[in-house]
């Protein structure tokens, strides 16, 4: 002992005891700083030291619940069951040699008002002069325990309207596959007396009885369309569109759809001209969608072009293993409103009842899922006024799109 050194109570030199006392107040600082609640014991389960959190979190004052068993803060049912974990717990880290970290786990822990609430615990071992010691970690899970409950309730009502929507939607396209033959049958029949009294088949008929009848046969087709692009859409989204690729002539394809057409294009007046690149040979594709998608696009714009006007069809290479097909007017145009919403069903650009341009609204729409049913993709380019140029990209070979 050096001259400056005295001799306290029970043969400590003062100095030490002012060491410990630092000591034990910067341990004090460290607990209180941890977020959790920190309690630690000794290898029986007795509270040796406790942090500020353990007062806001059980509701005892720390300095009551030092000595006492730290099973006092669990819930009775899960005390003997912690009393045994921890027992197994020491001995393992006494027979490893060196500090254990343990793994979260939830509890049911007890306030002082005998309230219980979910917490989590974790363990881990403090070594010691005297053996190891044992640090909890509780943290109060009271609110993520309400948030999961509300994501699990949520979660189970979103899957419940997604069988819900399922279960109608199935509904729906079984209700309109089996309506198809109905629907068809006797409008079919309208349409083909029409054409009968239409063309003269049936005997003369007068200027004015001429005209009722062109106005019932025009009426019948629209409707025939509207059916068929309704019925087409269902099928898409049931999963049940079908393609059935062979090797396909593109110039007759598109001189085959021209034809289908050619009435209405003599009608207008318009000027409809088409190209296919020569280099584009080896096809492989559903010629019948093709064709859909073709006359959906180029009627499309037959109909917005004014008489007289012009309509360019051209079908060149888009890189090496796929094809662009574009369609060219110089009709009215669209507004850059419009565009985003030109593709999506029923959406047309004269909506009401006194609009000029006569659709279903589905055309575009039905051409966007059978493109992209084969992994191509569909887009315009347009300027109000100057006219539109609609495209589709499609594979050379066929192929369907993940998921369709």
């Amino acid at each position: 002992m050096t001259a400056g050194e005295r001799v306290g109570e029970g043969g400590v030199a003062d100095n030490d005891w002012t060491e410990r006392r630092h000591m034990d107040s910067r341990f004090e600082i460290l607990l209180d700083a941890a977020p959790d609640a920190m309690l630690i014991t000794d290898p029986q389960g007795r509270m040796l030291a406790a942090n500020c959190h353990v007062e806001e979190l059980f509701g005892h004052p720390r300095h009551e619940v030092l000595g006492q068993p730290v099973q006092m803060l669990l819930a009775e049912r899960l005390r003997e069951r912690y009393t045994a974990h921890l027992r197994r717990y020491s001995a393992e880290t006494a027979t490893r040699g060196r500090q254990r970290i343990g793994t979260r786990t939830p509890i049911a822990a007890l306030r002082c008002d005998g309230t219980e609430f979910p917490a989590e615990v974790t363990i881990s071992a403090l070594p010691s002069a005297g053996g190891p010691l044992i640090v909890l970690a509780v943290r109060d899970t009271t609110e993520q325990k309400i948030l999961e409950q509300e994501l699990k309730a949520r979660t189970a009502e979103a899957e419940q309207q997604w069988r819900n929507a399922h279960a109608a939607s199935r509904l729906k396209s079984e209700f309109l596959a089996n309506m198809s033959h109905e629907l068809r049958t006797p409008l079919n029949a309208i349409i083909g007396y029409s054409e009968l009294l239409h063309y003269g088949r049936a005997g003369s008929l007068s200027e004015e009885q001429h005209e009722f009848v062109s106005d019932i046969l025009n009426s019948a087709r629209h409707l025939l369309q509207l059916i068929n692009d309704v019925l087409d859409l269902s099928k898409i989204e049931a999963g049940k569109m079908t393609f059935r690729p062979e090797p396909v002539d593109l110039d007759r394809v598109v001189g085959e759809v021209m034809d289908v057409l050619r009435a209405l294009i003599v009608r207008k007046g318009i000027e409809v001209d088409y190209s296919v690149d020569p280099s584009l040979t080896g096809i492989v594709l559903d010629p019948a969608k093709l064709k859909q998608v073709l006359y959906n696009y180029i009627s499309n714009a037959i109909k917005f072009t004014y008489e007289r006007g012009r309509v360019r069809v051209r079908v060149a290479p888009e890189g090496a293993e796929r094809l662009r097909l574009e369609v060219e007017d110089n009709g009215i145009g669209i507004e850059p409103e419009d565009l985003s919403a030109l593709f999506t069903e029923f959406h047309q650009l004269d909506p009401g009842a006194g609009k000029k341009f006569q659709g279903t609204g589905l055309g575009l729409a039905l051409t966007r899922r059978i493109v992209e049913a084969q992994g191509g993709a569909v887009g315009v380019r347009s300027q109000p006024g100057a006219g539109s140029t609609f495209h589709a990209i499609l594979p050379r070979q066929h192929r369907l799109a993940e998921g369709a």
